[in-house]
């Protein structure tokens, strides 16, 4: 962990350091428009911080992802350039009654009065003027998107049944448990001892016929003890193995003996079970159709994307 905070120590002076050249620094025009390199990593700076918490152990592959992240956003500023200059070429219109009443509705849905607005984009730094700009370029570019790429996109049932066939796989579903649970919690020294009475006593309650679902109430420390210790269907390879292992040989309304983990003491009732099966297509149905609309809809937008890079200067740097 000390190597991985010094990386990133690291990482943040370079960062600081180099502000200013990133700033200045030209990552790619379109035809007069300039994207830089503080464009790009304004737009990364969030998923930056998600991906630095969840790769905290592996410095490469953060890195590795941060890359990707950045050419991703490269491409979407650059696409965008590519949308607004199209609009400018193309002739058309947009009076600013238009803008303003889109930017009014905006910062009534955003802010909810223009008292917090004003707050809001100060506390940001930003001004009312660029915020305006800001939503006109959205405003034309989701109307450019709109107009240019079909939003009538049909699937048809062929490309449905053939979708549902090739990704056989992604429906199947494992074996599935439904359980109810009692958890107690050990400690280190005497409150381990006092965690495995109670559970030899409870075990004992149950046995001479006391409800699962009551003694998970009284005496449970899991988050489900509110529903008598009832959890959702799961798979059972989801299980942690200890509980997957007890769980095994037992049918729907058979308690397990105490199941003892290296934090916890459980016992567990399983109320259903249910075999690995695959998701009939009426089930996946309209999912899958909106999938397959999805995706055309991005080859469309890629489509139209290469058009416009074909009649307009682009240049990487």
């Amino acid at each position: 962990m000390r190597f991985a905070n010094g990386f990133f120590a690291a990482t943040l002076a370079f960062g600081l350091s180099a502000q200013a050249e990133l700033a200045t620094g030209v990552k790619a025009v379109v035809h007069d428009s300039v994207i830089t390199y503080l464009d790009v990593e304004d737009l990364t700076e969030q998923t930056a911080d998600v991906l630095r918490r969840q790769f905290a152990r592996q410095p490469d592959e953060f890195l590795k992802k941060l890359n990707d992240a950045r050419q991703e956003n490269l491409d979407k500023l650059t696409d965008r350039e590519l949308i607004l200059h199209e609009f400018k070429t193309a002739g058309y219109q947009l009076p600013d009654s238009v803008i303003d009443e889109v930017v009014k509705s905006r910062l009534k849905s955003y802010f909810g009065d223009r008292r917090t607005a004003t707050k809001t984009l100060q506390a940001r730094g930003i001004t009312y003027e660029k915020f305006r700009e800001q939503e006109r370029n959205r405003y034309i570019i989701e109307a450019m998107r709109s107009k240019n790429i079909s939003q009538e996109i049909l699937v048809s049932p062929f490309k449905i049944e053939k979708y549902y066939q090739d990704h056989a796989a992604d429906f199947k579903v494992d074996d599935e448990v439904k359980l109810r649970t009692i958890v107690l919690n050990k400690a280190s020294g005497g409150d381990a001892e006092q965690a495995r009475k109670m559970a030899d006593n409870i075990a004992v309650k149950l046995k001479e016929g006391v409800p699962f679902a009551e003694m998970a109430s009284m005496y449970s420390q899991s988050p489900d003890k509110a529903q008598g210790g009832a959890r959702p269907w799961q798979q059972v390879k989801e299980l942690r193995k200890e509980l997957a292992a007890a769980i095994t040989p037992l049918k729907g309304g058979q308690t397990s003996g105490i199941i003892d983990t290296p934090e916890s003491l459980w016992i567990v009732q399983v109320e259903e079970k249910r075999d690995a099966y695959s998701k009939p297509m009426a089930e996946v149905r309209e999912q899958i159709e909106r999938d397959l609309v999805v995706a055309e809809r991005a080859r469309l937008e890629q489509q139209w994307i290469a058009k416009l890079k074909k009649k307009t200067f682009v240049r990487y740097y």
